[in-house]
């Protein structure tokens, strides 16, 4: 077991290392003089010199080759220092963690609403196989995986904010706040797990196990929750993982409709302002993110099958 943490730990860091790479490259590809970028973001519009414009770049060592950037980023990056925002000036790490709480926030409850929903949606749907129930739960998966995200929230908001006025439209600090956004970011991994917990269940409620259950007089209920979905849920964990890492990458579209102060909006307004330091740290914390949720993943495996174990010989 230690030898596979210490595998994966390892592929963490060569993953996140080509994720740095790649967005460097990709932002140094992109169209505009980042020193020009940085200086209007910083400055404003108006009376801005060609001086000034130098100045930043041979301030924040922009006039030097992107590999030499980049590896200069990467030294500090190594030693816990994210470096300094090019645009406010304030150290990156700061901003990072004051905007990590709202996305953990808004992430876990769009988790936490979509498993409310998929888990008796998919069990009712399985155990009333071919009926109306399991037509109209298929049908609501089919829309919810396919309706975009951006368009949910508009929707969403054209109708609870605009038209009823239920909620707020954007902002943060409260329950009600919280609620569009945890529903929109919810809507699409709530259909894809319940189709996949429905799949699952069927396939489980076929094995000898469960009639002979049912044979020694077990109640349908127990049957179902204690022996069936425990098993369902096995490949239902990696999806649910999978979206969790997903739900953090879906935060950058939902977070900058709603206004939302987390690290999706916060990378969005950096690469605007082409503010590379904070771009390359919110990757960095996304890439570790998604990591580390696939490798916890694969660790609840065993609390769900005892039967798994993961030696030296585990891929």
């Amino acid at each position: 077991m230690v030898h596979y943490i210490l595998k994966r730990l390892g592929l963490l860091i060569i993953v996140v290392f080509g994720v740095t790479i790649a967005t460097f490259v990709l932002m140094n590809m992109a169209p505009g003089d980042q020193a020009e970028m940085v200086a209007m973001a910083r400055y404003g519009l108006e009376n801005l010199t060609a001086g000034e414009i130098e100045n930043i770049r041979i301030s924040e060592g922009l006039d030097a080759p992107v590999w030499v950037q980049y590896f200069h980023w990467l030294s500090h990056v190594s030693q816990g220092d994210f470096g300094y925002s090019l645009v406010t000036g304030g150290p990156v790490s700061q901003e990072i963690i004051a905007r990590i709480p709202a996305t953990l926030l808004l992430s876990i409850t769009s988790l936490g609403f979509s498993l409310v929903i998929a888990i008796p949606a998919g069990v009712v749907s399985a155990v009333k196989h071919n009926s109306f129930v399991d037509h109209a739960a298929r049908i609501g998966a089919m829309l919810g995986a396919s309706i975009p995200n951006f368009w949910l929230a508009l929707l969403l908001i054209l109708l609870f904010s605009v038209t009823w006025g239920w909620f707020p439209v954007f902002g943060y600090g409260t329950a009600s706040h919280i609620v569009l956004p945890a529903v929109t970011l919810g809507a699409g991994v709530a259909a894809i797990t319940t189709r996949l917990i429905r799949a699952s269940m069927l396939e489980v409620l076929k094995q000898d196990y469960i009639f002979s259950a049912r044979a020694h007089g077990i109640g349908e209920k127990s049957v179902i929750f204690r022996h069936a979905l425990k098993n369902a849920f096995i490949p239902v964990i990696t999806v649910i993982g999978m979206q969790l890492g997903h739900l953090l990458e879906g935060t950058v579209i939902v977070e900058s409709i709603f206004a939302w102060p987390g690290l999706g909006k916060l990378l969005v307004d950096s690469i605007y302002a082409r503010d590379y330091a904070v771009i390359q740290a919110c990757v960095l914390m996304f890439a570790v993110f998604f990591v580390l949720i696939n490798l916890l993943v694969d660790l609840l495996y065993i609390i769900l099958d005892p039967r798994i174990r993961y030696g030296r010989g585990a891929g």
